[in-house]
């Protein structure tokens, strides 16, 4: 299963980075995506070898491992899913094979797996005869497909296969960053109907719905409002669902509802969403103000940062590639998961920078949750996350979080062993 994930996560993200952001991303800024994502799996990886002994060892009762197990998975998932992304609707961007090969994968094979149901659908082997087939209208005219035409093949497949819940995700979230809202509702509405309502991932679905009849509509319609209840009832901690009530609350008016919502959806919102949620609630808090009316405290607007320097001895450094990947990171005490977590190089130091909560690695792991951190540096040279014999590190700073006012000075000294 670890394998299974770690192939989802990577490949998602090389699809949607291959065929979706270089729209809107530079090359750098792709690399260092998927340097995010391998640490993930790395992560992910170490979590849940933790909860298996603590579940061999007796400590964790079966139930819960099962739970917090989903809960890894998808943050891996969501984790790649996520990576910025921007298509617009009438671009006719032309893409490669490679390209088009990754976003087939994804559209038929990716989210088999992804949902948990690739035993029932999805064939490799049909989709590299679709892509040789040499009657599409860009193998006669020799010419490399356009994201519309890749998109066109997709439906295709689905138009001969109606059943694929998987495939029918894919085109969804592709409407979606299309901008094709009132497509994409029709798609999401496929899979609910083919998708087992019993699967962990139904909810998920069904808040993406009502995002979808959100921006049909422009507004929080009755319909929306239906579907965003009928999401809650089944998992009261949707994170898309939860926010979408939040804009119906302050919408209305009311906006101490508005922030109580969403400060629910913070618990359980990626660092990128959860800033989005934060700029809301000051917007709320904004119009209490205005109103004259008390404010409530809200603790997860306190910007919580740990700055640090980081710097090499000169006899280290002059055994060193430029380009050397640097990690820089901060855990729980006695934990082996960051909880906020950086990448550079050896060129890039002495560098001086704040580990904050939009480094998090999940939701559920943020450097606010913690009164104390381990902090460290160490250069790789496997060019891997994850630390080995060889690798040179700094000594590991236990340091209280709040208290941390000036740089923490870690020096890159030693030899790991």
């Amino acid at each position: 299963m670890i394998q299974l994930w770690a192939g989802i996560a990577l490949l998602t993200l090389l699809a949607l980075a291959f065929i979706f952001l270089p729209f809107a991303k530079t090359r750098k800024q792709h690399e260092a995506a998927i340097d995010r994502t391998e640490e993930n799996i790395h992560i992910f990886k170490e979590r849940l070898a933790e909860l298996e002994a603590e579940r061999d060892a007796g400590t964790l009762q079966p139930a819960a491992f099962d739970e917090l197990k989903l809960e890894l998975e998808k943050n891996l998932l969501e984790d790649a899913e996520g990576q910025p992304s921007s298509v617009n609707a009438e671009s006719t961007t032309v893409v490669g094979k490679p390209q088009l090969m990754a976003v087939m994968l994804i559209a038929i094979l990716i989210p088999v797996m992804g949902l948990g149901l690739y035993h029932q659908y999805g064939n490799a082997d049909l989709v590299e005869l679709t892509l040789n087939r040499q009657d599409q209208p860009f193998a006669k005219e020799g010419r490399q497909p356009t994201v519309e035409e890749v998109v066109g093949l997709l439906e295709a497949e689905l138009a001969k296969k109606p059943d694929n819940a998987e495939g029918w995700y894919v085109l969804a979230t592709t409407y979606m960053n299309m901008g094709e809202f009132t497509k994409a509702t029709e798609a999401f509405q496929k899979v609910l109907l083919i998708l087992p309502s019993e699967s962990p991932q139904y909810p998920l679905v069904m808040g993406q719905y009502a995002q979808a009849l959100y921006f049909v509509n422009g507004d929080v319609t009755d319909e929306v409002r239906q579907q965003i209840e009928l999401t809650l009832e089944r998992e009261p901690n949707e994170v898309t669902a939860l926010g979408l009530s939040g804009i119906d609350q302050y919408s209305q008016g009311n906006f101490n509802q508005a922030i109580s919502v969403w400060r629910k959806a913070l618990e359980f919102a990626e660092p990128e969403a959860a800033e989005s949620i934060k700029n809301g609630i000051r917007s709320a808090l904004t119009s209490l103000e205005e109103a004259g009316e008390p404010l409530p405290d809200v603790p997860e607007l306190v910007d919580v940062a740990l700055p640090l320097t980081v710097s090499i001895s000169s006899e280290l450094l002059a055994q060193l590639s430029p380009d050397q990947p640097v990690f820089i990171f901060a855990r729980a005490v006695g934990g082996k998961i960051p909880v906020a977590a950086a990448r550079f190089t050896v060129k890039d130091l002495p560098i001086t920078i704040s580990l904050d909560d939009s480094m998090a690695m999940t939701p559920q792991m943020r450097l606010s949750s913690q009164s104390e951190v381990e902090v460290g540096a160490r250069i790789s040279m496997s060019g891997q996350p994850q630390a080995s014999p060889g690798d040179l590190a700094s000594l590991l700073l236990t340091v209280t979080v709040a208290e941390q006012e000036e740089p923490l000075n870690l020096l890159i000294d030693h030899v790991v062993q």
